[in-house]
């Protein structure tokens, strides 16, 4: 018996008619804003060697990634993420351009959730990738081009803010291995002020410990500077704290107000990022529909060492919750044409005119008869017929 030809793996969906036009719109009005802003669009293979994910700061476990061999038995893994394809390609077929290089991207990534508790095995993301260059005006390039794209397709967003150099800076003065301070990571990311004191508890008080304690508690708007050089003054985390400041205070003429928030409990894959990260959130989505920051030591482990940037957009997310609150994405035809026998090619001509010439989304009836195409056109909420004769 065949189990499985009328269903769709765990963690993945048809998409159907209005969803797909829901994600067209989407995706088409995020294009628009990576094609202005200058980003070139780039395409890789959804099948990758495990090697591209497996250098030391990816930040993917092997668990999480779909895997299989080619027919030499090298390991192979469906593509979890685009980011470092990406870097694999600037490395290796664009390493003589001019830097810098501006990419985008629209396509779908995998990675293997076991349990996942809402969360999608597949999904399509859009993104950009700023690369061969470092500094505030790059910085600000990426930011203000994922505040132009999120606002492309929502008002109702906001954009959180920080620094992964602020926790890398406490916890590096800290005598910890990796594991622990990952587990640190964890908990501040996740706001878990009990787990983040039990683990700080066992270790000998001092300025780095009672600051990270405070870390995912330093969220809001331009006030939180103040606490921040306070609890941290004195350690190496104030040159980051000042250089994001900095990038808040250049993102005030785009006047935002509290739609830009400062986040210095926003310590994402600290292995991975090196300066600025930031995540945004759209009103009725509960997680992240973006996340990005800087990487400059990513393409490091590529050979070819150079600073970058950029952020994803997770465009399945939004283009669900524009169906949710009722966004028309109607597939109908304002009018459907029928033609009488002999007066076909005449009736296609007539869609043709008024798709093309007079903006009337039109449709040759494929029906044989009038009464059929009448019956078609009341279960559809069709209005309009019109007779080719």
């Amino acid at each position: 018996m065949k189990k499985y030809i009328n269903i769709t793996p765990e963690g993945t969906k048809d998409f159907l008619f209005a969803e797909c036009s829901a994600m067209d719109d989407v995706c088409g009005k995020i294009e628009a804003v990576f094609c202005k802003r200058g980003f070139k669009k780039v395409t890789t293979p959804g099948i990758e060697f495990y090697d591209v994910f497996s250098v030391p700061c990816s930040g993917i476990s092997q668990e999480s990634m779909f895997k299989t061999v080619d027919n030499k038995g090298r390991l192979l893994v469906v593509r979890p993420d685009s980011t470092l394809p990406i870097a694999r390609m600037v490395a290796s077929r664009l390493k003589n351009s001019t830097l810098p290089v501006r990419l985008y991207y629209k396509q779908a990534v995998y990675q293997n959730n076991p349990t996942l508790t809402g969360r999608r095995n597949e999904l399509m993301q859009m993104g950009v990738e700023l690369l061969g260059v470092e500094g505030k005006r790059a910085d600000l390039e990426i930011l203000t081009t994922a505040i132009q794209a999120i606002s492309a397709v929502e008002d109702d967003f906001r954009i959180e803010l920080g620094h992964s150099a602020v926790f890398d800076a406490l916890s590096d003065e800290l005598d910890i291995n990796e594991d622990f301070k990952e587990k640190l990571r964890v908990s501040i990311e996740g706001k878990n002020y009990s787990a983040l004191n039990n683990l700080l508890d066992k270790l000998e008080p001092c300025k780095e410990v009672q600051a990270i304690k405070s870390l995912p508690s330093l969220f809001g708007g331009e006030e939180i500077f103040e606490k921040a050089y306070e609890i941290c003054e004195g350690t190496q985390a104030q040159e980051a704290l000042e250089y994001l400041h900095m990038i808040y205070n250049n993102l005030a003429p785009l006047g935002l107000g509290d739609k830009i928030i400062i986040d210095l409990g926003l310590v994402q894959r600290n292995d991975y990022y090196t300066g600025i990260v930031f995540t945004g959130y759209v009103n009725g989505i509960g997680d992240a529909v973006l996340s990005g920051g800087r990487y400059d030591k990513l393409l490091s482990e590529f050979d070819a060492p150079m600073g970058a940037a950029g952020f994803a957009i997770d465009t399945d997310a939004i283009s669900l919750k524009k169906l949710s609150d009722n966004v028309s994405y109607s597939d109908n035809p304002d009018v459907l044409v029928f033609a009488e026998d002999g007066h076909e090619i005449e009736a296609i001509k007539l869609v043709e005119k008024l798709n093309d010439e007079e903006g009337i989304k039109a449709q040759f009836s494929v029906l044989a008869t009038l009464e059929e195409t009448q019956a078609f056109a009341e279960k559809r909420g069709i209005k309009e017929i019109r007779i080719v004769k």
